[in-house]
């Protein structure tokens, strides 16, 4: 549309056909600079992570390395080729149009060859350099978070063992409190039968004392040993538990 409007306003068209042929040599640049080299450094990425994914044990088939390859070299083929070709197009043009330009345009297009594989270069570089540095940075932090792991665990045992030393501290108290309940129980169980057989003894001397009837004596006495005999039955079972 500019060209159109500069011929429209009285520009001279020899101009205009130039700027028209520089602008369609710039895009037809642009394209080869874009199209072809990416899909060649694309496949070269895929065969370096392939390589990669090799290293770390994973198994690759060997038809991706084949195909990635030959997309490879297809496609620096085409790039090269479109380079050269162009350069001779418009070396072609410069000559019949004995225009000294031409010759200049043709080493443009020519140098231009070397641009995306030197860029490609420096980038590799800079991610080469970046894989390295992760490679030396992270191992490192990776040490650090784990040294900081293994003494939050170790924290943590620590605290555990003290609970667990509390706990059995605690049931050793329990434990000595049982079994002074039990001496305490065994013991006023032994001194209730003292008691009950002391009251028995003392009782068939009050009956002694009382009356003179050998047969009212008799039963009370058999009556007071059946007593007797009652809570020693009783005390048995329960003394052996």
């Amino acid at each position: 549309m500019a060209l159109v409007i500069a011929y429209a306003v009285g520009a001279p068209p020899e101009v205009v056909l130039g700027a028209g042929a520089a602008v369609l040599g710039l895009l037809w640049l642009l394209l080869l600079l874009t199209a072809p080299w990416n899909l060649c450094f694309r496949a070269h990425s895929v065969l370096a992570e392939i390589a990669l994914s090799r290293e770390k044990g994973l198994s690759v088939a060997a038809e991706r390395d084949v195909e990635a390859q030959r997309i490879a070299r297809m496609m620096l083929r085409v790039a090269v080729a479109g380079h050269v070709v162009t350069a001779a197009l418009v070396l072609a043009a410069g000559l019949a149009a004995g225009r000294v330009i031409g010759y200049w345009c043709a080493g443009f297009f020519l140098l231009s060859t070397a641009f995306r594989p030197a860029g490609a270069y420096f980038e590799q570089l800079r991610r080469r350099l970046g894989l390295l540095l992760r490679d030396v940075k992270y191992p490192r932090d990776d040490v650090v978070e784990l040294r900081a792991q293994v003494e939050h665990v170790l924290a943590g045992m620590r605290i555990l063992e003290d609970k667990a030393e509390e706990q059995y501290r605690a049931l050793a108290e329990l434990r000595r409190a049982r079994d002074a309940l039990t001496n305490t129980a065994y013991q006023r169980a032994d001194a209730a039968d003292d008691r009950f057989t002391a009251l028995a003894k003392q009782f068939e001397q009050t009956v002694d004392r009382l009356t003179d009837n050998e047969e009212i004596i008799t039963g009370l006495k058999a009556f007071l040993r059946l007593l007797r005999s009652g809570p020693g039955g009783v005390q048995g079972p329960v003394c052996a538990r």
